[in-house]
């Protein structure tokens, strides 16, 4: 049996906004598109599993982009996925980018996990126009209950 033990979530971007977009850096440039805060208390350091879980809408804009999806915790890497996008100036051609994360035996204490986004692709331009959605679950084994008569 597991315990919930922080639960985080943050929607910047409910809905497509292609009124702003906004556009994605070339690497090494990034843009930070969505952050959250888990607390790990002291009792479950280093046993426990911290599952994220991103989505992110973007947009080509020019050629193909490759976009390179990543999720920092406390400012290191601790995942990374690519997706490509087309830009098609006779539509709009919007994409929907979903990537799940498991972060194993944090330690104890506040941690801020950022997901980011960047443009590998020279040449090319893409932007994220939403929605966004960002949310942390952590869980922990539940500690046994001792009976009288074990």
């Amino acid at each position: 049996m597991f315990r919930i033990i922080d639960y985080q979530a943050t929607e910047p971007v409910s809905k497509v906004d292609t009124i702003r977009p906004k556009m994605i850096p070339h690497s090494p440039k990034r843009l930070i598109v969505a952050h959250i805060n888990i607390t790990i208390p002291r009792r479950n350091a280093n046993n426990n599993n911290v599952e994220l879980i991103a989505t992110v809408g973007v947009r080509g804009v020019t050629g193909t982009s490759q976009l390179l999806f990543k999720i920092f915790r406390d400012g290191r890497e601790i995942f990374r996925a690519q997706e490509g996008v087309e830009s098609d100036p006779t539509s709009e051609v919007n994409y929907i980018a979903t990537f799940q994360a498991i972060d194993t035996n944090v330690g104890a204490g506040k941690h801020l996990y950022q997901v980011t986004v960047e443009n590998i692709t020279n040449g090319t331009e893409a932007a994220v126009v939403g929605p966004i959605s960002f949310s942390g679950l952590a869980i922990a084994p539940s500690e046994k209950i001792h009976h009288e008569d074990d």
